[in-house]
């Protein structure tokens, strides 16, 4: 039974979520040939304040937001 963690800032909303945790159980199932009920995906989220990349905390380098220019929008 394959496990997937996902480390991501906090801030996306759960639509989100749920499109990235069935497109990573297909991409698992598919790779390993194993039925998706046996693949489960955790996501844990952290404050930006929390988070630093490159000596930077990301709530610095990004703002507040989960977006890279650090708004509520979704990257694309």
């Amino acid at each position: 039974m394959p496990v997937v963690s996902i480390r991501i800032g906090r801030g996306r909303p759960v639509e989100t979520k749920r499109r990235l945790a069935a497109a990573v159980t297909r991409a698992v199932a598919d790779s390993l040939d194993v039925p998706a009920e046996w693949v489960t995906v955790l996501i844990e989220e952290y404050d930006r304040d929390n988070w630093a990349t490159g000596g930077e905390l990301h709530s610095d380098r990004f703002g507040p937001g989960f977006g890279r220019d650090g708004t509520g929008r979704e990257e694309t």
